[in-house]
């Protein structure tokens, strides 16, 4: 029996996200037969570690938040407690690799630039790969943003999310990345179907446009709330659903408040399945400034429901303008124009209703994971 090559995943936290998502799906469907997958998680919290897959050797490294003292005084003293200990390891990553992780890799990954700096700090001598999903055109940080693609270069491979997360490096910046490749997330849409059936959402003003995402400001959610209040007032009775939870809540609260839209502007926070609230909307709409490759847009044309998007990152690779989803810019205008023509011209988003249930077989997740399991076993070969 041949050797399983060694795969360490390293990664923060397992609160809802996108990236989150990613990892467990390739966690669960990397063979097992050609790897010995281990999983350092270093904040054991978030709604999503329950989902790593049983078979994954985990290594949690710090208490989360949700196993920590309801005491104020106490939970002070562990959060305390906890950064001091992460600042330690990470200014002394040996140390890190000799007492908490313990283990030899052939590879290394970093599933996001948070893990960038962890993983190329390691002192083994494994292959390290990284993984980018982010569209840098819309950083203002310059330092941050040439510190991310300047790490990128010294991986062995980067993974990119999608086509135009690495075309917008070079256009920016002329940096190319040889030793790289694109590979898209899989999308599990029979599984979004399967829990959008499990209970029943009803809204109380329809027509519905639901949303889902992170709550940060490049999310553009305040934008939406200022066209949802435009399209209220000119007579169009609606209402939308924003499923997600994050730091703008509180903002979104005050301004859904002082525009008087608080019973159909709905913030709905993190929901563990949100597909139910989105089945039973009439729409969809994605008003992100900023975007990779988002899994939602998949999901939603496998819930048949129109959709309205941002024409930004990798979501025209995803979507066919007009024909199963409808592009729009990210400025407020363009999105308002496309929302009212939803809500004014019924054949458009029928049409787009009718086309996105042929258009889903272009999500080919096998291949994904074929792609994937060929860049480890060639950096593996590399390695020898």
């Amino acid at each position: 029996m041949h050797q399983k090559i060694k795969v360490l995943f390293r990664h923060r936290s397992m609160e809802m996200g996108g990236v989150e998502r990613v990892l467990i799906d390739l966690l669960e469907n990397l063979p097992r037969d050609l790897f010995d997958i281990t999983f350092f998680l270093t904040l054991n919290q978030g709604e999503l570690r329950s989902e790593i897959p049983k078979d994954i050797n985990i290594i949690t490294f710090q208490k989360g938040k949700e196993d920590m003292s309801n005491n104020k005084l106490v939970r002070t003293v562990q959060l305390v407690k906890r950064n001091l200990t992460l600042l330690f390891y990470r200014k002394n990553p040996k140390l890190l690799y000799k007492n908490i992780i313990k283990k030899d890799f052939d590879i290394e990954i970093a599933p996001t630039y948070a893990e960038f700096e962890n993983i190329l700090a390691s002192p083994l001598k494994s292959k390290k790969i990284a993984w980018f999903h982010t569209d840098v055109s819309y950083d203002p940080n310059q330092k941050r943003v040439l510190n991310r693609i300047n790490n990128l270069k010294k991986f062995d491979w980067v993974i990119f999310g999608s086509k135009q997360t690495r075309d917008i490096i070079k256009d920016l910046y002329n940096i190319e990345y040889p030793k790289s490749c694109v590979i898209y997330n899989a999308i599990k849409i029979n599984e979004a179907r399967k829990k959008a059936e499990e209970f029943p959402v009803n809204y109380d003003v329809h027509p519905v446009f639901s949303s889902m995402g992170r709550l940060h400001s490049r999310k553009n959610y305040h934008t939406l709330m200022n066209i949802h209040k435009k399209l209220l007032d000119e007579g169009f009775s609606h209402s939308i659903a924003v499923i997600g939870g994050g730091n703008e809540m509180d903002n979104l609260k005050k301004q859904a408040k002082e525009l008087n839209v608080e019973k159909t502007f709905l913030l709905l926070d993190t929901q563990t399945n949100p597909y139910p609230y989105i089945k039973n909307s009439d729409y969809f709409v994605l008003p992100s400034e900023s975007e990779s490759y988002p899994l939602t847009i998949g999901e939603v044309m496998g819930l048949n429901i129109p959709i309205i998007s941002t024409n930004v990152g990798g979501i025209p690779e995803m979507i066919d303008h007009n024909i199963d989803g409808y592009l729009v810019n990210s400025d407020e205008k363009s999105i308002y124009e496309g929302m009212k023509l939803f809500l004014t011209n019924s054949e458009i988003p029928n049409k787009i209703k009718n086309n996105s249930e042929k258009t889903i077989d272009k999500f080919d997740n096998q291949k994904i994971y074929d792609d994937v399991t060929e860049v480890f076993l060639s950096q593996y070969q590399n390695k020898q």
